[in-house]
């Protein structure tokens, strides 16, 4: 000991033990990883988990549990921190390229965010924001124009506060919008007044003939096909059926008469219950046009063969279709319009374009579309609001034709969030759950996992002993939120007795 030396009577700890186990951790860095490995990658619930590892390790489900939220999140964040160098290489060469999304609160919670790099894959920041003006999302953004960044492109929805705050935080970069949402937002005119169509005919359908198609042939009332130790019988039933129909099963021709009425009957009841998925799956204008084909063929059908079911279905169903074929009539037009919409967008199969010539193609079409439907009362308000919207997004909707990296969408952000809540929900088995535990920890969730389990290992093991260090602390203070959110009237009530025994002291 040299009490001249600079580090004297400071304690120094080995890099090789650093590098086995985090400082003040039971378990070392291959335990830690391999329980998270097997929870995010194979998804295994921690009570499987814990009994592999207890058939080689001494260690408890608590334990186990403990040590992926404390210790391999946060390892993980850490690990993710080590591209920096990476990323701001990249800043100067090229510039970052954003993409911004947030997963939708549950139960009015924060809502969760993610910023990645494009060009990278880096998450430069998730977290959850409490609300979504401007002034949050600058106080969200803030910390990447503070480190210096270069930011040349972001893509984004339109988020009523988060336009005003990219401007002003990065006024020279390029503000993509996302054009799924953007035909989303163009097709609910037409998919309000599709779903109302579609109520309208299913609602005549079940009037005219909803005894009739609701009606088919079981083994007794009440009861279709049945398994287990007791099924249902594989013969034909005779049971509470009329000498008419006793009658009628015998004979071959008539049996197999029933069998495809009643098949008809089956495709009728099933078209009543199509659901839309907008722009372009609008249920109204697909159960009018699979109802015609039902109608036409039922139509020949009778030519060959007269039958009181099939005649009375076909005066049901063509009934209802009369009903409501003007409003069809529109709507057809309207997803026509939607379809050429998108396909002017769509750069697949066409020449390279810039941003300049898809907005002009564009701003063409909808003129001429506004002017088709100067006539029609409902087809105008229609394209109006088509233009309104078009308007308001083309200041972002072209950059992606200019930008090569740039995607049109932000459906890979989305599909991150959807991948997460999978996973959680593969690993608990709850909805409830699932939305708990992306408020507790889903930020540190969204962090990307190495592609292999020794690769895991390898890195996390690296991470600086400091910066974990720090990471845990942000994952108590912010796991610390929810300390009472419990439903454990014992639990509650310690807590309650705790927190009145704290304020006594403060009062005294």
């Amino acid at each position: 000991m040299n009490p001249e030396c600079s580090d004297y009577q400071h304690s120094l700890k080995s890099a090789q033990w650093l590098q086995t186990a985090p400082i003040g951790c039971t378990f070392g860095v291959d335990v830690i990883a391999t329980l998270g490995w097997r929870r995010q990658a194979e998804h295994l619930i921690f009570t499987d988990i814990h009994a592999d590892l207890k058939t080689q390790i001494s260690i408890s489900e608590s334990q186990v549990r403990h040590l992926y939220y404390n210790q391999y999140l946060p390892l993980l964040a850490c690990n993710e921190r080590k591209e920096l160098d990476r990323l701001k290489q990249v800043s100067t060469e090229f510039g970052l390229l954003l993409s911004l999304d947030g997963l939708a609160p549950e139960g009015g919670e924060a809502q969760l965010w993610t910023v990645r790099e494009l060009r990278t894959g880096l998450t430069v920041r998730c977290g959850w924001m409490s609300g979504q003006d401007q002034v949050s999302f600058e106080n969200f953004l803030t910390p990447i124009v503070d480190s210096g960044f270069r930011v040349t492109e972001i893509l984004s929805d339109k988020q009523r506060g988060l336009l005003p705050a990219i401007k002003a935080l990065f006024p020279d970069a390029k503000h993509a919008l996302c054009q799924a949402h953007y035909l989303k937002n163009i097709a609910k005119p037409v998919a309000e007044k599709d779903e109302a169509m579609k109520l309208e005919l299913r609602k005549a359908v079940r009037a005219s003939v909803g005894t009739l198609i609701r009606s088919e042939h079981v083994e007794k009332p009440g009861v279709l096909t049945v398994t287990g130790l007791l099924p249902s019988s594989t013969e034909a039933s005779v049971e509470n059926c009329t000498p008419d129909m006793i009658q009628s099963t015998s004979d071959k021709q008539t049996d197999e008469r029933d069998i495809v009425v009643e098949s008809i009957q089956q495709r009728v009841r099933y078209l009543l219950t199509l659901k839309g998925r907008p722009p372009f799956r609008l249920a109204g204008v697909e159960m009018y046009e699979r109802l015609s084909e039902v109608d036409s063929c039922l139509s020949a059908m009778l030519k060959a063969h007269e039958d009181v079911r099939l005649k009375e279905l076909h005066v049901g169903v063509s009934l209802a279709l009369q009903g409501v074929t003007d409003t069809y009539i529109e709507l057809r037009q309207a997803a026509d319009w939607l379809f050429e919409i998108s396909d002017i967008l769509e750069p697949e199969d066409k020449p390279m374009r810039t941003g300049e010539q898809v907005r002009q193609e564009l701003q063409t079409h909808i003129e001429a579309i506004v002017q088709q439907s100067e006539d029609n009362l409902h087809l105008s308000k229609i394209t109006s609001k088509i233009k309104k919207t078009t308007d308001s997004y083309a200041p972002g909707l072209f950059h992606t034709y200019d930008v090569e990296e740039l995607p049109r969408t932000n459906n890979e952000r989305e599909s991150e969030h959807r991948r997460i809540m999978c996973q959680l929900l593969k690993t608990t088995g709850q909805k409830g759950a699932v939305r708990r535990m992306i408020q507790r920890s889903g930020a540190w969730e969204a962090i990307p996992r190495p592609d292999t389990l020794s690769q895991t290992i390898e890195d996390l093991a690296k991470v600086d002993p400091e910066d974990l260090r720090n990471e845990r602390k942000r994952v108590r203070n912010h796991r610390n939120r929810f300390k009472t959110h419990t439903r454990s009237a014992k639990q509650s009530q310690k807590q309650l007795d705790k927190l009145r025994e704290q304020w006594v002291k403060l009062a005294a």
